[in-house]
């Protein structure tokens, strides 16, 4: 199959190495800064997608994420930081990495060139009709993510991809592709750049704004997050005092009895 693989294309800059450390940064920042806009061109291809989580979520669906390296660790932070945001289930939003948990901290070898170990994931967290599989993969050549997108396709399992190549094998795996063509690294192929930097922006993108969908925010507030710090039980009190007209001291009260921001509100207006 031919396509263009522009995340492997030479690095418009030469002698990086001769650079003074104030031009590395300026020119890294630079490539940085298009990558918001290269994002902007798909946001119809993301909007497909997140309609997609959350009709299945309302169904009882899930969402994994499945990758590997780069892409595999930034699928799981995106799943990890849903429960203490949105107070859903550690169950609800996945991220599963090629290699298992050891690969998040190191490379596992030949991980990501298994054609049959994803499914063998999937299937290990009892994959259902509902759920949604996002597979990540910045040159949209990963054999790993792309066999697994194909297993669930077979399955009738919604499956979707992020990818930064056009036309590339994942993008015509996936039912719903989001292809961010961020063009050639500062780096020559060194993908965790601009693209990790795209594959970032819309998987924050995904989660946010499947979950404020779900009713998982009120006005601009995280209403339902976990109550896990000193930090955020301050913020939740300061939540609870914009709502109703309570004092510090009561609306910690409050929070501290509810659990929740949404609960101590709703149990105090239902008074």
């Amino acid at each position: 199959m031919n396509f263009t693989k522009t995340t492997e294309q030479s690095s418009k800059y030469e002698h990086l190495e001769k650079m003074s450390l104030s031009d590395l940064l300026i020119n890294i920042n630079n490539e940085d800064k298009t990558v918001p806009l290269a994002v902007e061109k798909a946001l119809p291809q993301i909007e497909a997608v997140v309609a997609t989580v959350v009709e299945k979520m309302r169904l009882g669906g899930r969402l994994f994420y499945i990758g590997a390296g780069t892409s595999g660790r930034l699928g799981i932070v995106d799943a990890s930081e849903c429960p203490p945001t949105f107070g859903v289930p550690f169950d609800l939003v996945n991220g599963i990495i090629a290699g298992g948990d050891k690969a998040i901290r190191r490379a596992v070898e030949n991980a990501e060139d298994s054609t049959t170990q994803a499914w063998i994931d999937l299937q290990n967290e009892n994959l259902g009709p509902n759920d949604v599989v996002i597979g990540i993969a910045a040159s949209g050549t990963t054999p790993y993510v792309i066999e697994g997108l194909k297993k669930c396709n077979e399955h009738h399992i919604a499956t979707a991809c992020i990818t930064c190549n056009e036309g590339s094998p994942l993008a015509l795996t996936a039912k719903h592709p989001i292809v961010v063509v961020v063009g050639p690294e500062f780096v020559t192929g060194s993908s965790r750049m601009k693209a990790g930097t795209a594959q970032k922006l819309v998987l924050n993108m995904i989660s946010t704004s499947s979950m404020i969908q779900l009713g998982k925010v009120k006005g601009n507030k995280m209403v339902d997050m976990q109550l896990s710090n000193d930090k955020l039980v301050d913020r939740g009190i300061k939540m609870i005092m914009g709502e109703i007209p309570v004092s510090y001291e009561e609306a910690g009260t409050l929070l501290k009895n509810h659990g929740s921001v949404r609960k101590a509100v709703d149990f105090y207006l239902a008074q």
